[in-house]
């Protein structure tokens, strides 16, 4: 309880320094015509002002008890003028709109947008997040369809990025660091993702080459802004896969603002039309909120909390995949006894104190706590056949399984329980120097975890068990008897119970400049990370590690939107607790930092296409990846085997052309090509989990001219096949296969009842600001995507094949989605 309390007695301590000063805040939304939000429109004032961000939001401090000019001013738009007499605090809220001018007026604007653009930053919008179709509908879907993103599970919200594993990954909400669950194995176990799109309002992605403001991970930096509300509102989104409801609210003085959103989510549809029949029981929720409270013009105070409990009930009966040619067909048939139990309740609550302390210096402190507790209780008989199909297109028994090559059997059991807590105490800094910008920061992390992994799998074929391939268990059967007690083919037993404190840290400088005629971005940083891991029955060990990161960005003078941009340096990923833990269970405080020195080319190119706006992304990167932990994947479950010892790169390509296909909408088309290998312990390089060698993806948005209420949303994916996996004790220099390409088209439909434009004054429909329903159709074309392959070994014939795990089939949906 002391470690909870000493960070809010800190924040209190930290905001009672503030000085009441005689001002007032002006904030609000600028529009044109088209009620369309105006990014990076002007707010001039007394010599002074802002712009807007990317939503056309802004915030700005005046004088109170005084008359205040105030000018609202964009490129080819009336200004508008208002003049403004507050009192000390109060929190007014004034939306301006702006509309054309007779006279348009030629200049270049520098906006946040291209501030993003120069820190290789892309932004998506949350619309779109919410519209587009999915088995896992929300932002992770939307990143899945940019090249250099890949994902090949549907039921996942896990993704990998230009070679790197899912672990690889950064996610921020507000600034505030977020944590999956440790245990998940599978996608269809997952339930929900963290963000929850009805809150989003900013969506910044960054695939490599990041700042030293974002942590130490190898990969990608997911960044959320979650939406800040001006008025009452509410939101209803169901389907058949579940619902999600969102509140939000301002008080009377606008100093108190929070939103509220639920959400239930179920499988059932996707899990019932697999070729496994179970009984499934799922139960995925999830309560979140942001609140914010303004004390004065000075200092605020938000909360980030959320609790999730997802309950997996998985009680499989019989299965029977068939695979193999047309010439020669093959059928697994199993039947199954028993069940599967699993839990995953997380609780997560964030505190963040933002202090003006004068106009060039902004100061927060942010401490959060998560808690996690995990269960994976399973006892599962798989007793199989494998054997030759009837192909014969007349026979009555065509498909049936006529002739066994080999029989046996399986049973696997777990008992795996986890309880994490890891508590957060940050403090940064923003000073603004004449056209400097300096960022600092320093971060306390205590990582608390109790881990429990008792799990074996007893393999027989035939009638004969099967001893794991290692020499302390060699036999000659099924020639000559084994009469030792049988073994189970994997065993897994450890207790852990491991701390780990990191401190971390970082500073950077920024600066915006001109060379010449051309405008010139700058950015260098250094991260620095120490960590000890402790722990009963472990010899303490400490590390640390400096990680220096630079960009610099140019966007030329000329007729041509270019800009160009080269960023890298060296990243490094500190273990995290699964990191640690070898395949066998136990915890290995040596493992170092994975280290990867990352260099990024890119260039932005904007243009007009059919009188629209088109932008050209392109980038290309190279990774050079020293003291590797390679690892397994199986599913969504990674299995490392906490050594360091490999080495490995990775290269390619990302190309995203994006912009208004259809007038009014937003659709793009991407390509990313990749290769990634390791080489472990010097035996020569392989392919790497991840080696997704070519990436091509769609999102389409258009609606029928003649209708243009009747929407319809496209999400189109082509991945070639990973690696294939190996069964376990297996050496993955023996096994280099691919699965088979990945293939999927998601469309959506959708009929607009009511929106902004369409608002009816009588009836049942008046409480409605938006209603919309609509059809999605999953995997359309009926594609059979496999995520890994079952390895059955036959005692008798010495083979073992390797048997695909097919992913979902074609699904039809309903969803209806309303605002009020």
């Amino acid at each position: 309880m002391k470690t909870t309390i000493l960070p809010f007695l800190l924040l209190l301590l930290f905001t009672s320094t503030a000085l009441i000063a005689q001002q007032a805040t002006l904030r609000g939304i600028v529009f044109d015509e088209a009620n369309n939000p105006l990014p990076g429109a002007n707010i001039l004032v007394n010599g002074g002002g802002t712009q807007t961000n990317i939503n056309g939001f802004y915030l700005l401090e005046i004088p109170a008890n005084q008359d205040v000019k105030v000018t609202y001013s964009y490129v080819g738009q009336k200004n508008v003028v208002i003049t403004v007499n507050l009192d000390e605090n109060e929190d007014f809220e004034f939306n301006p709109v702006l509309k054309t001018d007779i006279e348009q007026i030629e200049a270049v604007i520098i906006t946040g947008r291209e501030n993003k653009r120069a820190e290789g930053v892309l932004s998506l919008t949350p619309e779109t997040i919410r519209k587009i179709p999915g088995a896992n509908a929300g932002v992770e879907n939307l990143l899945k369809s940019l090249p250099g993103v890949s994902g090949n599970n549907e039921l996942s919200t896990q993704y990998a990025v230009r070679g790197g594993n899912y672990d690889e990954n950064l996610v921020y909400v507000n600034e505030i660091e977020v944590y999956r669950p440790f245990l998940i194995r599978s996608g269809q176990q997952e339930g929900l993702s963290f963000v929850n799109s009805d809150l989003t309002a900013n969506v910044d992605f960054s695939a490599g080459g990041f700042q030293a403001k974002y942590g130490d991970k190898l990969s990608s930096v997911l960044d959320i802004t979650y939406r800040r509300p001006t008025n009452f509102g509410a939101s209803l989104d169901m389907s058949l896969l579940g619902a999600s409801a969102a509140v939000e609210g301002l008080s009377k003085d606008g100093r108190l603002s929070g939103i509220v959103g639920l959400r239930y989510r179920d499988n059932s549809l996707f899990v019932d039309a697999k070729q496994t029949e179970t009984n499934y029981r799922p139960t995925f929720a999830d309560a979140q909120t942001y609140l914010t409270y303004k004390f004065n013009n000075k200092f605020e105070l938000g909360f980030l909390g959320n609790v999730s409990i997802n309950n997996y009930s998985y009680e499989p009966q019989t299965r029977q995949t068939n695979f193999g040619t047309l010439a020669d067909p093959i059928a697994l048939l199993v039947f199954y006894e028993g069940q599967e139990e699993d839990r995953y309740d997380t609780y997560f609550g964030a505190l963040k104190g933002t202090y003006v302390v004068s106009d060039t210096f902004t100061a927060k402190l942010i401490t959060s706590l998560y808690h996690t507790q995990e269960q994976e209780y399973f006892d599962i008989l798989a007793q199989y056949r494998l054997g030759q199909v009837n192909s014969d297109i007349g026979s009555e028994d065509l498909g049936e399984v006529e002739f066994s090559e080999g029989i046996g059997s399986q049973l696997t059991h777990a008992r795996n329980n986890l309880d994490a807590l890891i508590l957060n105490v940050e403090h940064k800094g923003n000073i603004e120097i004449n056209d400097n910008s300096f960022e600092y920061g320093i971060k306390y992390t205590r990582e608390d975890i109790r881990d429990r992994v008792q799990e074996y799998e007893v393999i027989d074929s035939a009638g004969f068990s099967i001893n794991p391939p290692l020499p302390d268990f060699a036999t000659n059967q099924p020639y000559d008897p084994d009469t030792t007690p049988i073994t189970p083919f994997t065993n897994i037993r450890a207790t852990n119970d491991v701390q780990i404190n990191r401190i971390s840290g970082y500073a950077q400088w920024s600066r915006r400049t001109e060379w010449g005629t051309n405008d010139v971005w700058l950015n260098a940083g250094v991260r620095a990370h120490n960590w000890t891991v402790s722990g009963k029955n472990i010899e303490s060990t400490t590390q640390t590690v400096f990680s220096p990161r630079a960009q610099i960005a140019i966007k030329p003078k000329w007729e041509m939107d270019m800009l160009f941009r080269l960023s890298g340096g060296v990243y490094h990923q500190p273990p995290f607790y699964r990191e640690l833990r070898d395949s066998t269970g136990a915890v290995r405080p040596e493992v170092k930092a994975q280290q990867s020195v990352h260099i990024v080319i890119g260039n932005d190119y904007s243009f007009d296409l059919w009188e629209r706006p088109f932008t050209l992304n392109s980038e290309i990167y190279y990774k050079n990846l020293t003291d590797v932990n390679p690892y397994t994947l199986e599913n969504v479950r990674i299995r490392y085997r906490a050594r360091n010892n490999a080495v490995a790169y990775a290269y390619g390509l990302d190309l995203r052309l994006a912009g208004e296909f259809v007038p009014g909408t937003e659709s793009w088309v991407s390509f990313g090509y990749l290769k990634t290998k390791e080489n472990i312990e010097d035996r020569g390089y392989i392919f790497r989990p991840t080696d997704q060698r070519l990436k091509f993806g769609v999102l389409f948005q258009d609606y029928v001219k003649v209708i243009p209420d009747l929407k319809m949303y496209l999400n189109l994916t082509y991945n070639t096949g990973l690696p294939g996996g190996s069964p376990s004790y297996a050496d993955p220099y023996d096994f280099q296969t691919r699965l088979p390409d990945y293939k999927r088209a998601d469309l959506g439909v959708s009929y607009v009842i009511v929106d902004e434009n369409k608002l009816r004054d009588n009836g049942f429909l008046k409480p409605f600001k938006e209603l919309t329903i609509g059809a999605e159709i999953f995997n359309i074309f009926d594609v059979r995507n496999s995520i890994t392959n079952t390895f059955v070994r036959d005692v008798y014939t010495k083979v073992q094949y390797s048997i695909p795990n097919f992913l979902t089939p074609r699904i039809f949906n309903v969803r209806a989605t309303m605002k009020f």
